[in-house]
């Protein structure tokens, strides 16, 4: 049986690792052909590898996607390559540090924004820009998060950008709703990937206490997240445009 995204092409950004890397191998299973947008060269490369050894095809680029010539340039050769655009997750997003507001830097503040939500509306904008002009419908996915939809304290920086990316999503699924391009974000919770690592320090203890606060009472896998945006991706959402969908284990509905 066919997958649900069989001959599309799509695009993932931050598919080196974690949520990036589940995705695009689901991606790959359900029959698309993913071209990967990363900064890690060796673990884009190695998510190609496994894509290809399960039978799937893929490709890597090494793309900043804050930068507007690079993402157009890629943009570019997807257009010459595959000549369409069905899908794409910008997925690509650096966490931060944790600090108060008053500890936080103005540098550190614009090094997470330049690439959580200034990345997000530079792919977005050039998604749009080659579906438009290739006159197909297609569906645009990117990564906000449950500090999207809430705060958290000492993450002043990421919760803005994450908060961003819904206005953005919305903004830009109201705008392009007509010419059948849908867009819409996923709100990941607590997954088990290097940046919650990061952000615990390795630390059992607190580890045990993000659970605690999940009603799931579990941390989820990034294929859980990587199911929901194949889901989006696919035409078994077709009705469904602007929403900022929770993968949380039920966290924010507390």
């Amino acid at each position: 049986m066919a997958g649900i995204l069989e001959g599309k092409i799509t695009l993932v950004t931050g598919g080196s690792t974690g949520i990036g890397r589940a995705t695009s191998l689901i991606l790959a299973r359900e029959g698309a052909t993913v071209v990967i947008a990363d900064l890690q060269d060796e673990e884009g490369a190695n998510t190609v590898a496994l894509i290809q050894a399960a039978g799937g095809k893929a490709e890597y680029h090494h793309v900043d996607v804050a930068e507007h010539a690079a993402v157009n340039a890629l943009m570019g050769h997807i257009e010459t390559t595959y000549g369409a655009l069905d899908g794409a997750f910008n997925n690509a997003g650096i966490e931060g540090p944790t600090a108060k507001v008053l500890d936080y830097t103005v540098e550190q503040w614009e090094r997470v924004q330049r690439v959580n939500l200034t990345g997000v509306f530079v792919c977005m904008k050039c998604e749009v820009e080659l579906m438009t002009k290739l006159n197909r419908a297609g569906s645009i996915v990117s990564t906000s998060s449950a500090a999207g939809l809430i705060g958290i304290p000492g993450a002043s920086s990421y919760n803005a950008s994450k908060h961003g990316v819904i206005g953005l999503t919305k903004t830009v699924a109201l705008e392009y709703a007509a010419r059948n391009i849908r867009v819409n974000a996923v709100c990941p919770g607590f997954i088990e990937t290097p940046m919650l690592n990061r952000v615990t320090d390795a630390s059992v203890k607190i580890r045990e206490q993000m659970i605690r606060t999940v009603p799931m009472k579990r941390v989820a896998q990034p294929s859980e997240i990587g199911e929901a945006v194949a889901w989006l991706l696919s035409e078994r959402s077709s009705y469904v445009t602007g929403v900022a969908l929770p993968v949380d284990g039920g966290w924010v509905a507390m």
